[in-house]
């Protein structure tokens, strides 16, 4: 994957089209002393960077290209509770308890985009609501008895809609039943970014774009190097998930192995009356079904069907693409048959081996978060609070992320993404045949 690429990827992105306006940040030029430096300017390293200037700590943000450029940018915007991996690899992990604690952690993360919005009067279309659907019944009975094993050991509010109510919250063939989660949504990721950027800025942090972190050399005070200058910091966070081992990949070679590229690709019609997208989701939520390879959907607030679905796991764009988006949007909405696609675009996401967040140490004073695994518009600021809390000498909860098992992807670096690619065949079918 390349800089190119990506840009073909993007280039068509609705998200780009109705973005905010935002400062023209600088190149990092010359010498600069911080406390903290954080790598990577999408949700995860503002995130950070907000927290720690609330306590205080002088913080540079290095950007390799501009902010919002990754996954931040480009996601579904959903809000979901929960983790990308099943709750049950957290238990085996870390014990019911300790799988508690992190589940709650979850939920304080959807409260955090929420204040956030507000503290900086973020204009990034914030609505609530997230529908979990099942397309049979087979799945909606394995996603009913999940709903009620959280409900009952999790204390999880949240709703079961039965077949004969589900057509009341989405007017779609394809799905046999749900729940509802209030605390979920969805929002402009774009914007809540651009947002999340200047609400740093506004508190000291001093944001470099096109600055990409060149080389670090470690010891008691780091010296991270760009190309036209230097930051030398107590702290640093590693928060460029899957683009720093393209970007940096001096920085720490060991973490890229223990993740992988994944693309992502959505569509957005062209706006629809308001009429029939109330009908289409009643509630205006964000749905997204529980196939392994998901479909995952919502309306933009001028009320574009915005559409996500394919996946590549070999990095590479899926052929007539915005075809086949169309298609499984028809296939799930009959009603925008005759619907126009005005925009088609996307980009990778990276995952972990178990799809658990992987957050920790390379050394002492630098820190990393990455592994979001598609799950990311929310958790990402939970991670930012997390690190920031470490820095300030209170490492429990991260620590006790950090505890979460992780393990290299099969192949080595040649093999591996054929690996998956296959592996990721299986679960396509597996999801036909059911």
């Amino acid at each position: 994957m390349s800089a190119t690429t990506e840009l073909k990827l993007t280039q068509n992105s609705y998200y780009a089209a109705s973005a905010n306006e935002q400062p023209d940040y600088p190149a990092l030029n010359g010498d600069v002393e911080a406390d903290v430096c954080v790598v990577g300017g999408g949700f995860a390293g503002l995130s950070a960077a907000i927290e720690l200037a609330d306590r205080g700590y002088k913080v540079v943000v290095l950007e390799a290209r501009h902010i919002g450029w990754g996954a931040s940018g480009r996601n579904g915007g959903q809000l979901i509770a929960g983790l990308a991996c099943e709750q049950d690899v957290i238990e085996n992990a870390l014990g019911l308890d300790a799988a508690k604690q992190v589940w709650g952690m979850t939920l304080e993360a959807l409260d955090l985009v929420r204040a956030r919005v507000k503290r900086f009067a973020i204009q990034c279309d914030l609505t609530d609501g997230f529908l979990g659907v099942a397309v049979n019944e087979n799945k909606a009975a394995k996603l009913h008895q999940w709903l009620d094993g959280m409900v009952q050991r999790y204390q999880y509010d949240a709703q079961w809609i039965p077949p004969k109510d589900i057509g009341q919250w989405i007017a779609s063939p394809r799905y046999h039943s749900g729940y509802f989660d209030k605390s979920g949504g969805h929002l402009h990721p774009l914007n809540y970014c651009l947002g999340l950027a200047k609400g740093a800025a506004s508190l000291g942090v001093r944001i470099f774009q096109h600055s990409a972190v060149m080389a670090m050399q470690q010891g008691e005070t780091v010296t991270l190097h760009s190309e036209a200058g230097l930051v030398k910091a107590r702290f640093v966070v590693l928060a460029g998930n899957m683009y720093l081992p393209e970007v940096s990949p001096k920085l720490a070679p060991l973490l890229a192995k223990r993740i992988m590229p994944v693309g992502t690709y959505i569509i957005g019609t062209e706006p629809i009356t308001p009429t029939l997208a109330a009908k289409l989701i009643p509630n205006n939520s964000a749905v997204c079904d529980t196939n392994f390879i998901l479909d995952y959907f919502r309306f933009s607030a001028d009320k574009r069907m915005i559409y996500g679905g394919r996946v590549s796991y070999s990095a590479l764009t899926p052929p007539n693409l915005t075809a086949s988006m169309q298609a499984r949007m028809v296939e799930t909405f009959p009603q925008l048959k005759n619907t126009k696609v005005e925009y088609t675009w996307g980009g990778f996401v990276d995952i972990t081996m178990n799809r658990a967040p992987d957050f920790g140490r390379v050394a002492p004073n630098v820190y990393y978060l990455q592994g979001f695994s598609g799950h990311g518009v929310a958790l990402t600021g939970l991670a930012g609070k997390l690190v920031a809390e470490a820095i300030s000498g209170q490492a429990e909860r991260l620590d006790l992320m950090a505890k979460i098992p992780h393990h290299n992807f099969p192949g080595g670096k040649l093999l591996r993404t054929p690996a998956l690619v296959l592996g990721m065949a299986w679960y396509t079918l597996r999801d036909a045949l059911a």
